[in-house]
């Protein structure tokens, strides 16, 4: 069996193993690139796509990690006062 070749392969299957730190700096990077480059249709098209991809991983991360807090918290969050100074 022969793997698609990397441009057409989903990057889906890559995104688990990804934490939540590589995934927001790849996304940064991917963002940047947009912004300041002037990027063939195709990439630009393939770095949106990517991107999606990243963001949506980091919202699941970041709303596993609330409901998380929430159960050990016995769902009453409270507001955060920061340290005390």
């Amino acid at each position: 069996m022969t793997k698609p070749p990397s441009r057409t392969k989903s990057a889906t299957p890559d995104a688990p193993a990804l934490s939540y730190e590589q995934a927001l700096d790849e996304l940064e990077r991917l963002v940047a690139a947009m912004e300041g480059q002037q990027l063939p249709l195709d990439r630009l098209l393939d770095s949106y796509k990517r991107g999606a991809e990243l963001l949506a991983l980091c919202r699941g991360r970041l709303q596993a990690v609330e409901q998380q807090v929430k159960l050990l918290d016995g769902a009453d969050l409270k507001a955060w006062e920061g340290p005390e100074s």
